[in-house]
């Protein structure tokens, strides 16, 4: 357990004031995918950061440091905790029914991934034995996972340096605390799919702009690329058909009560054309829900 503000003897508990409302940050995913670096993030930033707490203290962890006044917490959930895991959906409703701000973050990463960085840091994984190999362990992990996992908000952090994690951790957590939010992801199919895309766009057979010498070392943020795009009726339609099916559907994944809905725009290159649309369609929607945009192939090692 570790925390930049720890709870003091002249808290509102100790005053006798009403305990302070919460925001608590839920850390979770498979082993290797970045957690410990999302929870030094957050102890940075002043929150109260507990790791690998059984699912079954979360609660009590709650009403202690609310009467504390500690209103920021994160607490990092995986298959450490054993067979506590599988009650983490329950005591996660009953946070919600106490009104509590809690958000769900799923780191996950390719399994080839995965495996590397296990090799690299010659670290075992929490469900290692004599029976299973290092890519069941991590299968195996998903599954158990499963549940929790439906109703987070995932990041892929196949392609992310540690550096971009850090920050698509801080734009996270700096989100609105209720309601849907709606991730628009430009990408690379030479790189993959991600994995936290719940809705994909191919637009490869859009005119592109990476055969003109003078676009080719530029992005889908650059005016003149923009402007190209711009021009060509393909791309407009496109962008249109895109447009409208998102405004026709997004009222049912709200309804669905979702809290977040990840569309993947991807093209060959995942600089041009992806990137443009992202920009493009984004802010059209940021008067509906909170929207987040990232651009996996642009992020800066």
């Amino acid at each position: 357990m570790s925390s930049r503000q720890q709870p003091v003897p002249g808290s509102a508990a100790v005053r006798g004031h009403a305990p302070a409302a919460i925001q608590l940050i839920l850390i979770t995913g498979v082993s290797g995918s970045g957690k410990s670096v999302a929870l030094k993030v957050l102890e940075d930033s002043g929150y109260y950061c507990v790791d690998n707490l059984p699912a079954h203290l979360l609660p009590g962890l709650a009403d202690f440091l609310a009467a504390a006044n500690q209103t920021l917490v994160a607490v990092s959930v995986d298959v450490r905790s054993g067979h506590t895991l599988e009650d983490l959906p329950t005591w996660l409703a009953e946070l919600r029914r106490r009104s509590i701000d809690l958000r769900v973050l799923f780191l996950d990463a390719k399994t080839d991934t995965l495996v590397k960085r296990f090799s690299e840091t010659r670290r075992r994984h929490p469900l290692s034995d004599d029976t299973r190999t290092l890519p069941e362990c991590i299968e195996a992990e998903r599954e158990l996972l499963a549940e929790v996992s439906a109703f987070a908000h995932h990041v892929d952090t196949s392609d992310l340096s540690p550096h971009a994690l850090r920050a698509w951790v801080k734009d996270f957590v700096g989100l609105p605390g209720s309601g849907l939010t709606l991730l628009f992801q430009s990408f690379a199919f030479k790189n993959g799919v991600p994995l936290d895309a719940d809705l994909v766009f191919d637009v490869r057979c859009l005119p592109n702009p990476h055969y003109d010498p003078l676009l080719r070392p530029l992005t889908g943020l650059d005016a003149p690329v923009v402007e190209f795009l711009r021009s060509d009726p393909m791309v407009q339609k496109m962008l249109a058909d895109i447009w409208h099916f998102l405004d026709e559907w997004l009222p049912c994944y709200i309804r669905d009560n979702r809290s977040y809905l990840t569309v993947g725009i991807g093209c060959t290159g995942g600089r041009h054309r992806s990137v443009y649309l992202v920009e493009v369609l984004a802010p059209r929607f940021r008067s509906l829900v909170p929207v987040l945009v990232r651009h996996r192939e642009l992020v800066s090692a």
